[in-house]
């Protein structure tokens, strides 16, 4: 099982990932914006974190910059509505694991069941 963290401004949204991703995670911490984040990724140290772009006062791509900076091996996995390849790039650069559009939270489960998978059997 996976710790996970979901940075999202909209509540409705992180409990709509969390009931995704459920059966999944053995904890998921809840955070409403990057500043948040931040201070929730050095007190949990998630395997993965599921991030938001548009927050304020901190946004997604200015947190994961942040985050990877201080904790080179986090996994952020970027979760937007914006299917923009300039955000993507920023994601990217900001080392960001991956792109998920909110259209397709399918992927997300994908990409953490894949993960907790790899992780039982090493």
């Amino acid at each position: 099982m996976l710790s996970v963290m979901i940075v999202d401004d909209n509540p409705d949204m992180r409990r709509l990932i969390k009931s995704i991703i459920s059966d999944i995670a053995s904890s998921v911490v809840e955070c409403a914006d990057g500043s948040q984040a931040i201070q929730a990724y050095a007190e949990h140290r998630p395997d993965w974190v599921l991030m938001d772009i548009e927050m304020k006062p901190v946004d997604g791509i200015s947190a994961t910059r942040e985050i990877k900076s201080a904790f080179p091996a986090a996994r952020i996995l970027i979760v937007t509505e914006y299917n923009d390849p300039d955000w993507r790039e920023e994601a990217r650069l900001a080392g960001a694991a991956g792109y998920v559009l909110k259209d397709n939270l399918a992927e997300v489960r994908r990409i953490l069941q894949a993960e907790s998978r790899r992780s039982r059997s090493e």
